[in-house]
């Protein structure tokens, strides 16, 4: 401990050394506080500026769907694969060990099911629980040009005031309404309000074509949805296609807990991400290791 004994003046200086203060490596976050910045470097992988986030957050709305009856056995061995658990309080607490010491996005905006119109949210979740939980971020759904817009969007904006209070970035989920148009216009539109808003990502779906135009005109980074369950082929391409267009990551939920191997989907899904892996050499990596831990199971 310090103390007044043997104190001894510093000569170390280094005069000859300027102090370097380095730059954030995440698009528009140079400017974010230390606390916020370390965060969000908890999410994106410094090395890659990427992330491989995991989403089981979807019984807030559509209950216990495919994949994740059993939270504690479909999602618990997956999580060492994942740079980042995107999942409700309720799933947290109940299902995923506090041992697990990887980042978590919190879900924070609820208040309705798959039975009722999905824009009327609420924010369900105090700030104050977000920080006794760990969180690294928090998120919310925004439903431009939905019946409750104007709803989602102050959702929204809540979280970035009381999280930049405390430090903890706020990710903004574009919602597309069934009716809506899943193109450029739509797209830019949404993913640039939820930044001017003060979001400090954006989770977003690929397209095509004109997806690189909309990552280019957003100032902060954006990962793509995984959305329906695609042929894992196709959702490895999808994946390689959005990051080559400007895409910081994805946050993929069904495309990888129904798989008909998660654990070898998701790590394929990594290789793309983080090692620029292309979708046919992914693919033969998911297929090696589907292969590797049928074996197992066979041998336990």
């Amino acid at each position: 401990m310090a103390d007044k004994d043997d104190i001894r003046e510093g000569k170390n200086f280094h005069p000859e050394i300027p102090h370097e203060s380095e730059n954030f490596f995440l698009k528009g976050s140079n400017s974010l506080d230390w606390g916020m910045q370390n965060r969000l470097a908890r999410i994106f992988r410094p090395d890659t500026g990427r992330t491989v986030m995991l989403a089981f957050d979807h019984g807030y709305f559509q209950g216990p769907t495919t994949g994740l009856e059993r939270i504690d056995l479909d999602i618990r061995p997956l999580a060492p694969f994942a740079d980042v658990l995107m999942c409700t309080r309720g799933a947290l607490r109940t299902s995923i060990p506090p041992s697990v010491a990887k980042p978590v996005v919190l879900r924070c905006s609820a208040g309705q099911s798959i039975l009722t119109e999905l824009s009327n949210e609420l924010i369900a979740v105090d700030i104050e629980d977000a920080i006794r939980l760990g969180a690294c971020a928090m998120a919310a759904q925004v439903y431009i040009g939905a019946e409750y817009e104007h709803k989602s969007i102050a959702n929204v904006a809540r979280l970035i005031d009381t999280g930049t209070r405390y430090g903890i970035p706020t990710l903004a989920v574009t919602g597309v309404g069934a009716d809506m148009t899943r193109d450029e216009r739509y797209f830019a539109l949404a993913t640039r309000i939820c930044a001017e808003i003060g979001a400090h990502y954006v989770k977003s779906y690929y397209f095509e074509p004109g997806f690189e135009n909309v990552a280019a005109a957003c100032p902060v980074p954006i990962v793509i949805a995984g959305g329906k369950k695609l042929p894992e082929p196709d959702a490895l391409e999808m994946a390689y296609k959005a990051c080559d267009a400007g895409a910081a990551g994805v946050d993929m939920g069904r495309n990888i807990f129904q798989s008909d191997s998660p654990a070898a989907m998701i790590q394929a899904v990594g290789a793309v991400v983080h090692d620029n892996a292309k979708p046919g050499a992914a693919f033969e990596m998911y297929e090696d290791l589907k292969a590797d831990l049928g074996d197992r199971q066979a041998a336990e």
